[in-house]
Formats: structure tokens, sequence, C-alpha cells
């Protein structure tokens, strides 16, 4: 399998509002940028379409890693959140239906066919990557 790095990042103009996100996703010597925006939308269903669209765009199964600055995304799997919510109905610990399920759902299936690594980053701080994505993002929410 291929190795992939990316970059993911969400935004959000109002939380709920009209929202963008950006990625980046990088090979070798190869780079693709993409991003796209909703009219009405959270900052972290951004963050997770991120995600979603940065794995939906590889044109086979990759080992990836995926980097954010949302603890969001990024805790979900280092910490096996998604585990219980399964486990429970798609309930959270307060035995509420878990937010974004639609998401975390498509997710886990993109995981099914690629190997992702998640990485959290500092947001808004020196990584380069992360900075493009947050302007991709940016750029991205409808006016």
């Amino acid at each position: 399998m291929k190795d992939v790095m990316i970059y993911t990042d969400g935004a959000c103009s109002g939380n709920p509002g009209p929202g963008g996100w950006g990625a980046i996703l990088m090979s070798g010597t190869h780079k693709k940028e993409i991003s796209g925006g909703e009219k009405v939308t959270t900052n972290n269903r951004m963050e997770l379409q991120a995600a979603i669209e940065a794995l939906k765009a590889l044109k086979e199964p990759c080992n990836v890693k995926l980097h954010s600055d949302s603890a969001y995304l990024v805790n979900c799997f280092q910490q096996g959140w998604y585990k219980g919510w399964m486990k429970n109905g798609w309930k959270n610990s307060k035995k509420q239906p878990v937010e974004n399920q639609d998401q975390w759902k498509e997710l886990l299936e993109l995981m099914k066919i690629h190997q992702v690594e998640y990485i959290k980053v500092k947001g808004h701080a020196d990584n380069e990557f992360n900075n493009r994505c947050d302007e991709l993002a940016v750029a991205a929410v409808p006016r």
C-alpha cells in the first residue's frame, strides 16, 4: 500500500453557520489540495468532512497518516470513543444519540479500506500544512 500524508481542517463562521473544509494529500512528489463548504453546518461537521473527503479522494487502499488540529476527530480514534458508541447503539456516555453519526459511520467505512493513523497537531501554530488547510477551509466558507 502507498504511504499518504494528509492534513485536514474545518472552519465555521458562527456555530452553526456557513462552514468550509480543506485537505492536503501528499504521497511522494504528488500533492493535491481539496476543499468544499456548506451553507449551514458546525465546526465539528467540517472537521469530519475534511477527513472524509480526503480519504474518499484516494484511488486505492493506502497507509494514511492523517493530521488534524481537531481533538474531536483525533481523540475519537486515538482513545477509541467510537467503540463504546457502537457497543451502546450509537449512544454517548450520557445515553444520548452521538452527534454527527452519519459522518462517523462514513469515516469508519472508509477506514475499512485504508489503514489510518490519526495525529493531533496544534492549530494556528507553525505547521505550514495545517495553516494551508485552514486557508482552504476559510476560503471555502459560502458567503
